[in-house]
């Protein structure tokens, strides 16, 4: 592993040690409730230091993210798909991408690709940081697991992905609060750079459904018919997605492959979520939305392989484990199975973590070595 490696590794080491000094535990509830009340408080000493961590949190990972050059394996594909939207040429994104894309030419200059990367990594950054300020309890945790997952670091490749992953992330407050006009918009929104996400208006409000219903017999027998769809109706399901995704036919991404480390991440946190059973998922309407998700995501890893890049849609369930987590580890009762349980997630999601790192150099992902247009 060369030197450019520990670009992440101190970014992340960093921004996780700033995490400690917020404590937001008090005000998670407020901002999940919404409405006037939140926010029309004077701001207190805490929440001031919460703010001024935030606001560094958010410039130091905009900072590596917005001045990269040549990371990722997709960059240069994207620089020339600029160049075809600023000729008004036919390119497959979708128009709210376009659109954005040929408005920053026409502002800053043909072909000027920086200031492209550098805005989508700006907002894409941005609703990653709000969404853990808004949701996250335990900031430093659910940044440590953000960070470590890979989906921030990801990021920096398929940019109107995880634009939109960002987004979904920080729409589960709406679905929390029932505001599901605003998280609707939200996500028609999001859906204008990488249609994907429309996939989480129905997941979401299912999970949000079954979160606050008492489960009955006719529930899981819905599930489990579902579940059957999966395994028996693959070629009913690949015809809509190729409908939508055409180039994905034949292609190296169509290969049924299972997401073997991903399926024992849900499976270990599902565990977990079944041991604190009692104490935080039999009535805390939030912790069992997640658990959901994450249920969900399983099946989706487990039944779904058929599903091309099927990663992708199950991070929109399993990204809900940076908020879930620490949730579950933070309301045990402080003993050894906690210290144990604690230690378990931060070396799972550690050595994962190593694992992402070395397969960074892969040419098929390439967000090492780190390269950023200051110093290269």
């Amino acid at each position: 592993m060369e030197q450019s490696a520990l670009v992440y590794i101190v970014l992340t080491a960093v921004t996780v040690a700033l995490g400690l000094a917020v404590k937001n535990q008090d005000y998670v509830p407020d901002a999940l409730r919404g409405g006037r009340a939140f926010g029309s408080a004077p701001c207190q000493r805490r929440q001031a230091r919460n703010r001024i961590v935030y606001l560094a949190v958010f410039t130091l990972m905009t900072g590596v993210s917005a001045c990269r050059i040549a990371v990722g394996n997709d960059y240069w594909v994207y620089r020339e798909n600029f160049k075809l939207i600023a000729q008004e040429r036919h390119v497959s994104s979708e128009f709210g991408f376009n659109f954005v894309v040929k408005w920053m030419q026409e502002l800053f200059g043909y072909d000027e690709y920086l200031s492209i990367f550098a805005l989508f990594s700006v907002v894409t950054v941005f609703f990653f940081v709000k969404a853990l300020c808004d949701q996250g309890s335990y900031f430093a945790f659910s940044l440590f697991l953000l960070m470590t997952g890979g989906y921030y670091f990801n990021s920096l490749n398929s940019v109107r992905y995880y634009f939109a992953l960002a987004v979904a992330l920080f729409s589960m407050k709406y679905v929390l609060r029932g505001e599901y006009g605003k998280f609707v918009l939200l996500i028609l929104a999001g859906a204008m750079f990488h249609k994907s996400v429309l996939f989480v208006i129905p997941v979401y409000l299912t999970a949000r459904f079954l979160a606050a219903a008492p489960l009955k017999r006719r529930h899981y027998i819905a599930g489990g018919i579902f579940g059957g769809t999966l395994i028996f109706g693959q070629d009913v399901y690949k015809e809509i997605i190729f409908y939508f995704y055409p180039y994905y036919r034949d292609s190296a991404f169509d290969n049924g492959e299972l997401s073997y480390a991903n399926i024992l991440k849900c499976v270990c946190v599902l565990a977990l979520c079944f041991l604190c059973y009692r104490r935080s998922l039999r009535e805390n309407v939030m912790n069992r939305f997640y658990f959901f998700l994450n249920l969900f995501g399983l099946v989706v890893y487990c039944c779904g392989s058929f599903i091309p890049e099927v990663s992708r849609i199950g991070y929109y369930m399993i990204v809900s484990q940076v908020f879930l987590l620490p949730r579950l580890l933070g309301e045990m009762p402080r003993g050894w199975l906690r210290r144990f349980c604690m230690a378990g997630v931060i070396c799972g999601f550690g050595g994962y973590f190593g694992l992402l790192l070395k397969g960074m150099y892969a040419v098929d992902i390439r967000l090492l070595p780190y390269r950023n247009w200051i110093f290269d």
